[in-house]
C-alpha cells in the first residue's frame, strides 16, 4: 500500500520539524512529491513545506487523502477501477500553485489549450486542495476554464465566500461551510456570552477581507460593537511585518475590549502572541477556522499566559484504521512519496544535520531510517481533523461510481470521461459515510456546521476541547463589554456609541424584568411600581372599610347619637302637653330631624365610595346641620326679643321678623341653592390618589370638586353659628347658655380640623366625619339631654322646679 501521512499529521510535523529545521521549498523543487498510478488520477495540491524564498514559515495538511484513496482501492468500492494520485507542493505560494496545476494537467510535458472539452484527455480529472483561499481562487479560476472540479478539504479550508460564486468558479466544491456561516456563528457566540464590545484583527487577503465584512454585518444584527479593526499583511515577508505586529499589539493593549477576534493564519497569530506575552497582556481570543486547531500555536512557549481561547472548527471525527496506518508508513512498489522519505530522514537519521527535539531516540540504533516507524505522529498531531479529507475523497468516489455505472462486480463506463460530467454529478451527489449523510448545496458547499472548541491548559501547552455547537458547557467566562450590564429595574441610556451606555432607574409606574433593557415597560392598568422596580404590583385600594376600627367607632357613635335623638323625640311626644315643651315641640323636632340627616351623611363616608354617595355625603350634612342651626337661630332670636322688654318700641319692630318657620325655610333654602350650584357647576367626584404614607396604595376618596362650593357650604353654616352665638351672647341668661356652648363647640371643632383637612389629603374623610360628629353631639348634649333629664324628674316627683342651665362642668353629671 502506498504510504503517506494525513494533512493534519504533516501540519504538526512540518510546523514543528521542517519549519524549525529551516526546510525550504525552493522554486527548483520537484513538482511531483508523491505519485501512485491509477485509471483515474486525483491531483493533490498539498502545501507541506513551510517556506518559499522570501516567505515565512507556513504549512498545510493534505495527506489523509492518500490513505482514503488506498482504502477505497482495497475495498472494491469501484470494481476493476483503481484511483491514483499525483501530489504537488505549492508551498503556500499562488504562482507555485498554478505551476503545479500546469504540470499535472500537461500531456507530454506540455499544457494544451483546448477550445472546448471534447479533446480533453488528461488523466487528472479532480484536484484536492488548496487550504488557503488566497491560493484557491487563482487555481479555481484556471480549473473552471477547463471545468475541472476541485474539492477543498475541511482541514485545509478555503472558506472565502467569493468561492461560492458559480459564475466565476463553476467547478469549485468544498466540504465545509462558507465563511458566511462562520461569521454568523462567531457573532452568535459573542451574543451568547454578552460580549458586545470586541476588537478584530484580520489578514489583508481574499480570506480575511470578506470574512471581516461579513462579520461586521452579522455583529451589527446581534448588537455587537467593534472597538477597533486592524489589518495585517498576508505576505509574511513584508518588510515592516514586525513593526506592524507591534502596532497591532499596542492597539490591543490600549483597548477596553476584553475579547478579540483573530481572522489570521497561524504564523501571524504566533507572532502576535509573542509580542503580547512580553507584557503579560491577557484577553479572550476568538479563533477563526484558519488557526483554531493550529498545533503551531498550541505548542508555542508561554501560550498559557495569553488568556482564554475559543474558536470554531469544522466537524471532526476519527478515521477508522488511520492510527495503525501512521505507525507503519511504507512506500509501495511503483509509487513515489518524497514526503515520507523526508519525514523519516528527519525523524530517524542519526547523522542528519537537521537534528532537533523531534529526532527519534532510536535514530542512532537503526540501519535504514526508511524502514523505521514509531507512534510519534499519533501524539504530535490531532488526527481527527483529517476526517474531512476522508469525506471529500468519498464524495469524489461516489460521483465516479455513478459516472462509470458501477455495480458490485464491475464498472461499465469509460474512464476517459469529460470533466463537466463529473461536475454535474458532484452537484447532485448524496451519500452516507460512517452513519452520516453528506451532500453539496446549490453553490457547491457543505452546510454541516461547526464544532465550538475551547483551548484547555495541558502543562505548558494547550489542547483543543470540543464544547458543543453553540451549546456551551462552560458558562464561567469573563465578560467583554463597553459598559456594565444594566440590572433589573433599570434601562439603558445609550451614548453616541451604541454599545456604550449608562443605567438609569425605571421611573414610577414603569419596570424592567430583564437585564440590559433598552426601555422600561409601563405597568398595566390596575398595577403600579416604585422607581427602580423589576415588577409591578397590584394597587392596594384604601378607603374607610366597614370592618376598620375607626369605622366601627363611627358607627357606634352614630347609633348612640341616633338613639339619643329618638329617645328625646319620644320624650317630647309623650310630654307634648307640658307648657315648657308645647311651645318648642315643632322646632325641636326639626332640629332632631336635621341632626338625624347629618348622622346619615356620616354613615355614607364609610365603605367604597361612588359618585352618588360622594354627593350625598356633603349635601346631607350641609342641609341637615343647616336645618338644625337655623332652628337654633330662631330660638336665639326669640330669646333675644324676650329680653328686650326694657325697650318696647324696638321690641315691637323686631317682632315683625320673628317668623320661625319662614326664617328656617329661607335659611335652609339658601344652603340648598349653594349645594345645587356646587353640584351642577363643579361637583364632587371619585379620585384614586397614591398614598404618601403607604407604598403602592391608592386612596379612593371623594373629591370636594370646587373648593368654592365646599367652602361656601361650611362658611354659610359657620356664619349662622356666629349669628346664633351673637344673639345668645347678647341676650345672655340661663336659656341661652345651651346655644352659646353648642355653637362654640361647632366653631371650635371646625377651626381645629380645617388645618388638618387642608394639609392631610389622605385624612380628609376622617377629619370631616370627626367634625360632624363633634358638632352633632355638641347640639345633643347642650340642647336635649339636660332638658330631657329635668323633665323626667318633674314627671316623677310632681313638683315644679326651676330649670337651670348646665355649665360645661356639670353637664355630663346631669346627664348620667
Amino acid at each position: 500500500m502506498a504510504s503517506c501521512v494525513s494533512s493534519l499529521c504533516f501540519c504538526a510535523l512540518w510546523v514543528a520539524v521542517m519549519s524549525g529545521l529551516g526546510v525550504r521549498c525552493d522554486d527548483t523543487a520537484s513538482l511531483s512529491g508523491a505519485y501512485a498510478p491509477g485509471d483515474i488520477i486525483i491531483g493533490i495540491l498539498g502545501s507541506v513545506h513551510s517556506k518559499v524564498k522570501d516567505l515565512q514559515d507556513r504549512v498545510l495538511r493534505e495527506f489523509a487523502v492518500i490513505y482514503t484513496i488506498e482504502e477505497i482501492n482495497d475495498s472494491g468500492f469501484l470494481p476493476g477501477i483503481r484511483l491514483g494520485y499525483l501530489m504537488c507542493d505549492p508551498c503556500v505560494y499562488g504562482t507555485k500553485a498554478l505551476q503545479c496545476v500546469e504540470h499535472m494537467l500537461a500531456i507530454n510535458k506540455t499544457l494544451a489549450v483546448f477550445a472546448d472539452n471534447s479533446n480533453f484527455t488528461s488523466p487528472v480529472k479532480v484536484f484536492m486542495g488548496e487550504r488557503y483561499s488566497e491560493l484557491s481562487i487563482p487555481v479555481a479560476k484556471l480549473l473552471s476554464l477547463y471545468m475541472i472540479p476541485q474539492v477543498i478539504l475541511i482541514s485545509c479550508t478555503s472558506s472565502s465566500p467569493a468561492l461560492s460564486d458559480k459564475l466565476r468558479y463553476a467547478s469549485f466544491f468544498r466540504v465545509i461551510p462558507s465563511d458566511v456561516y462562520q461569521t454568523k456563528a462567531l457573532a452568535k457566540l459573542m451574543a451568547y456570552f454578552n460580549w458586545d464590545w470586541v476588537g478584530v484583527v484580520s489578514i489583508d487577503d481574499d480570506y480575511g477581507k470578506p470574512a471581516l465584512e461579513n462579520f461586521l454585518l452579522d455583529s451589527k444584527k446581534e448588537h455587537i460593537c467593534v472597538d477597533f479593526q486592524e489589518l495585517l499583511p498576508n505576505y509574511l515577508g513584508f518588510i515592516n511585518i514586525e513593526q506592524r505586529i507591534t502596532e497591532v499589539a499596542n492597539r490591543i493593549r490600549s483597548s477596553t475590549a476584553k475579547v478579540v477576534l483573530l481572522i489570521l493564519r497561524p504564523e501571524l497569530v504566533e507572532m502576535l502572541f509573542q509580542e503580547l506575552i512580553k507584557t503579560n497582556t491577557t484577553r479572550i481570543w476568538i479563533a477563526s477556522d484558519a488557526w483554531s486547531m493550529a498545533r503551531l500555536v498550541m505548542k508555542m512557549k508561554n501560550i498559557n499566559k495569553v488568556g482564554e481561547i475559543f474558536g470554531f472548527t469544522f466537524i471532526t471525527s476519527n478515521i477508522p484504521g488511520f492510527e495503525d496506518y501512521l505507525q507503519h508508513l511504507t512506500i509501495s512498489s511503483g509509487e513515489k512519496n518524497d514526503f515520507i522519505k523526508e519525514y523519516k530522514q528527519i525523524r530517524f537519521n542519526c547523522s542528519s544535520d537537521q537534528q532537533s527535539e523531534h529526532t527519534s531516540p532510536i535514530a542512532c540504533n537503526i540501519t535504514d531510517p526508511q524502514e523505521a516507524n514509531d507512534d510519534y505522529l499519533l501524539h504530535a498531531v490531532h488526527l481527527t481533523k483529517a476526517y474531512s479529507q476522508r469525506v471529500a475523497v468519498y464524495a469524489i468516489a461516489h460521483a465516479i461510481k455513478k459516472i462509470l455505472q458501477c455495480n458490485d462486480t464491475a464498472c461499465s463506463g469509460n474512464t476517459n470521461f469529460m470533466p463537466w460530467q463529473l461536475v454535474d454529478i458532484l452537484r447532485k451527489v448524496n451519500f452516507t459515510l460512517d452513519d452520516e449523510t453528506y451532500s453539496f448545496n446549490q453553490v457547491g458547499d457543505f452546510e454541516n456546521g461547526y464544532d465550538l472548541i475551547m483551548w484547555k491548559d495541558s502543562g505548558d501547552e494547550r489542547i483543543p476541547d470540543s464544547v458543543g455547537r453553540f451549546l456551551i458547557k462552560n458558562d464561567k467566562v469573563p465578560k467583554s463589554r463597553c459598559s456594565k450590564p444594566c440590572p433589573l429595574g433599570t434601562q439603558k441610556n445609550i451614548s453616541s456609541i451604541s454599545c456604550c451606555y449608562t443605567c438609569t432607574n425605571c421611573s414610577e409606574g414603569y419596570y424592567s424584568n430583564e437585564t440590559d433593557q433598552l426601555t422600561c415597560k409601563q405597568c398595566p392598568e390596575g398595577f403600579w411600581s416604585l422607581p427602580g422596580s423589576r415588577e409591578c404590583q397590584k394597587w392596594s385600594i384604601w378607603f374607610l372599610e366597614w370592618s376598620a376600627a375607626y369605622s366601627i367607632v363611627v358607627m357606634i357613635g352614630t347609633v348612640i347619637g341616633a338613639l339619643l335623638l329618638m329617645f328625646s323625640f319620644i320624650f317630647y311626644i309623650l310630654h307634648r302637653e307640658k307648657p315648657i315643651i308645647k311651645g318648642i315641640l315643632v322646632i325641636s323636632c326639626l332640629m332632631k330631624f336635621g341632626l338625624m340627616v347629618s348622622f346619615g351623611g356620616v354613615i355614607l363616608f364609610l365603605g367604597s365610595p361612588n359618585i352618588h354617595v360622594c354627593r350625598a355625603q356633603q349635601t346631607m350634612y350641609g342641609l341637615g346641620f343647616t336645618l338644625c342651626v337655623s332652628c337654633i337661630l330662631v330660638k336665639a332670636l326669640h330669646i333675644f326679643l324676650e329680653l328686650m322688654s326694657s325697650n318696647p318700641t324696638k321690641q315691637r319692630e323686631l317682632r315683625k321678623f320673628d317668623k320661625p318657620f319662614v326664617i328656617i325655610g329661607i335659611l335652609t333654602a339658601i344652603q340648598a341653592l349653594i349645594c345645587i350650584f356646587w353640584m351642577v357647576f363643579d361637583p364632587v367626584n371619585i379620585e384614586e390618589k397614591q398614598s404618601k404614607t403607604q407604598l403602592l396604595t391608592l386612596n379612593r376618596l371623594c373629591t370636594q370638586g370646587s373648593m368654592y362650593g365646599f367652602g361656601a357650604m361650611h362658611v354659610y353654616i359657620a356664619l349662622l353659628a356666629v349669628v346664633c352665638f351673637g344673639l345668645a351672647f347678647k341676650g345672655r341668661d340661663d336659656e341661652t347658655d345651651p346655644i352659646v356652648f353648642s355653637m362654640l363647640i361647632h366653631l371650635f371643632a371646625w377651626l381645629c380640623f380645617i388645618p388638618v383637612f387642608i394639609t392631610q389629603y389622605e385624612s380628609r374623610p376622617i377629619v370631616q366625619i370627626s367634625g360632624i360628629m363633634v358638632s352633632n353631639y355638641g347640639v345633643i348634649f347642650c340642647h336635649f339631654a339636660p332638658k330631657c333629664i329635668v323633665r323626667q324628674k318633674m314627671a316623677n316627683f310632681h313638683y315644679r322646679i326651676t330649670i337651670k342651665p348646665l355649665s360645661a362642668i356639670n353637664l355630663f353629671g346631669a346627664f348620667f
